[in-house]
């Protein structure tokens, strides 16, 4: 682990893996939780011939700093981690949370984007029932902590049958929710009922693009990663079987295959 202490008052910690290829991946983890959500293909790349940089976002894991007033603070951070690093541009990916993140990163900094995954994540705004219930979860958050909001959470984070099946991906998704900064958590759901409507932005994207769903998501159904790959025409879109919101983890060996092929062609990495 490093870290770095950004102009945003942030200081982040993150991993920095594998050779240094022209065109590195930074991959984005969601709510509640932390870089080590992104185990799995950050060792799969790296050991592929791919520098992987995962970073605990601002109020998350092993980061710390001001409390964010918008998605746009989290995008600010993840550029100000690439300067520091010397990093142009970069593929930039993010699952559910992390992949608004990577919305609003595209919009704020579209020269730094070379190639994106889109996995488990939606582009409209929030409604206001929506708005209702991310701050009323935040206002619980701050009150009770961590504990009883993960514990409820976990069963709807993956599917029945990773749930049965698989209690090693389902302890590590309930230790992640569990350990969270409750600040952090709290700041993050009053950022992402402001979030704008990225529809637009999206149309505009050209870079090629990867969306992945898993086919069981109870947050971010199939229907939303379809209308993604709508709105982005240099899209594909993989459904991943029997997975729920963390193909990445649930199916660690499919998505790790689908991205790694993705990143493999000639347009979406410069060697």
């Amino acid at each position: 682990m490093q870290t770095v202490l950004l102009p945003s008052g942030a200081r982040l910690a993150y991993d920095d893996l594998g050779p240094r290829p022209e065109l590195p991946v930074l991959l984005v983890h969601g709510h509640p939780f932390d870089r080590s959500m992104w185990g799995p293909q950050a060792e799969y790349l790296s050991r592929n011939g791919h520098r992987v940089v995962v970073p605990d976002l601002r109020g998350y894991g092993e980061s710390t700093g001001p409390a964010v007033r918008g998605l746009e603070d989290f995008a600010e951070d993840l550029a100000g981690l690439a300067d520091h690093l010397g990093i142009g541009r970069f593929v930039l990916g993010g699952l559910s949370m992390g992949g608004q993140i990577v919305m609003q990163t595209v919009r704020d900094y579209p020269e730094r984007i070379a190639a994106l995954l889109l996995a488990d994540t939606f582009a409209e705004p929030e409604t206001d029932e929506g708005k209702v219930t991310r701050n009323q979860a935040a206002d619980r958050v701050l009150a009770e902590g961590m504990t009883a909001y993960a514990d409820e959470l976990l069963p709807k984070m993956v599917s029945p049958g990773t749930f049965r099946e698989n209690p090693e991906v389902t302890e590590h998704v309930q230790k992640m929710m569990r350990n969270a900064p409750a600040t952090g958590a709290a700041a993050a759901l009053r950022a992402r009922a402001k979030r704008p409507d990225y529809r637009d932005s999206l149309k505009q994207v050209s870079v090629p693009t990867l969306v992945a769903v898993g086919s069981e998501d109870e947050f971010t159904p199939v229907a939303d990663a379809q209308l993604l790959h709508q709105l982005v025409g240099s899209s594909e879109l993989v459904v991943l079987d029997g997975a729920g919101h963390l193909p990445n983890l649930e199916r660690a060996a499919e998505f790790n295959d689908v991205f790694g092929r993705f990143l493999d062609q000639d347009h979406a990495e410069e060697r």
